[in-house]
């Protein structure tokens, strides 16, 4: 019996309308600060609390990352879950551990982790306060991709839980399956193999011509194997600034300390300055130019900086080569704007403190 599909009407029209949907749907739900307060923080089943700064779970919808807030009370331990995306961690305040395939990973507040795809994790506090983490996760573009999977396992004990899904090892022969059987066996050993934690304690902040000090947290140059987010913490003098430059693609920031303001804006001049303090989250999009201000006059602001380069965003350089898709102001103006963050006095990077 054959078949016959229609549309009421051209092809065009109907990906013209599609694509004009989905910008005003996208231009509807941005936002440029999403304040500590906007985190509504809800009780789930895991047993912990969790908020959402942006992603389709609350009323902030976003394409490629998400970001959300989770506390767990002293002597609770949540229940134990895997996922097809990676998740970055950041600890805001509290002690506790993370169980990650069995691997017991203790945290304080500052400290990064990484949850990669397929692994079943955990989290408990064992200490008297709360603990408070920020994560954000590629849900968003998994589930573009329709690739996005969750799975809870209540409170399984690990020695009953399926393992990550298998490979096939490579095997020998010179033909394009086997080839691809090697390569991709190389990509899953490595990227299981990777770093899991990265200790407060262990930062060093460097000095860098935007006129800040930063550190890698969680990024492949430093031993992880994530799917293509990064995080970086960096540090502005006190009434100084980092250099305005513009990107593709989602970036955020989280205020760890401090306060300030982010100039955004389609050209260097004429755009809006919008305010932030500790707890808040700073989404820069649409290829804005933008900077960061520290608005106090005495003590520095840390902000953690959060976007996909390793994944979408080199993608995106490469597919619209030779358009710029990162670009700064020329150097002597870059040098001007920034200043020089060796004449600053620098303070102890201490842990951070809630609230």
């Amino acid at each position: 019996m054959s078949t016959h599909t229609t549309t009421e009407t051209t092809h065009y029209h109907v990906q013209k309308r599609r694509r004009a949907q989905f910008l005003e749907n996208w231009r509807d739900n941005h936002r440029t600060v999403v304040g500590l307060a906007d985190a509504t923080m809800h009780e789930t089943a895991r047993g912990s609390r969790v908020g959402v700064y942006v992603g389709a779970d609350g009323d902030r919808p976003t394409r490629t990352m998400d970001a959300l807030a989770h506390e767990i009370d002293p002597g609770v331990t949540t229940t134990v879950h895997r996922h097809s995306w990676d998740a970055m961690v950041f600890v805001v305040a509290g002690h506790g551990w993370t169980e990650i395939d069995g691997e017991r990973v203790d945290f304080g507040p500052g400290d990064s982790l990484h949850l990669p795809s397929w692994a079943w994790h955990r989290s408990g506090n064992d200490g008297d306060t709360t603990v408070r983490c920020l994560t954000f996760s590629s849900q968003p573009m998994l589930e573009t991709l329709g690739m996005a999977v969750l799975e809870d396992a209540g409170h399984t004990p690990f020695a009953e839980l399926a393992p990550r899904p298998p490979y096939s090892p490579g095997i020998d022969g010179a033909d394009p399956y086997a080839n691809r059987l090697r390569r991709l066996a190389r990509e899953q050993e490595r990227r299981r193999s990777g770093r899991l934690h990265t200790d407060w304690d262990e930062l060093e902040l460097r000095n860098t011509p935007r006129g800040t000090r930063t550190t890698f947290l969680l990024d492949r140059a430093i031993g992880y194997q994530a799917s293509g987010i990064t995080m970086a913490m960096f540090e502005i003098g006190p009434g100084r600034q980092q250099s305005m430059h513009r990107h593709p693609g989602e970036a955020w920031l989280y205020v760890v300390e401090g306060s300030g303001e982010s100039y955004l804006g389609t050209e260097p001049e004429g755009g809006k300055r919008y305010p932030w303090k500790k707890g808040d989250l700073i989404v820069v999009d649409h290829f804005l130019w933008h900077q960061h201000i520290n608005t106090d006059p005495e003590r520095t602001a840390k902000v953690v900086r959060i976007h996909m380069f390793d994944s979408l965003l080199e993608t995106m350089r490469v597919l619209c080569d030779p358009l710029v898709l990162f670009e700064e102001p020329p150097t002597h103006i870059r040098d001007a704007q920034a200043g020089d963050p060796s004449t600053i006095e620098w303070p102890e990077n201490d842990r951070p403190t809630w609230p």
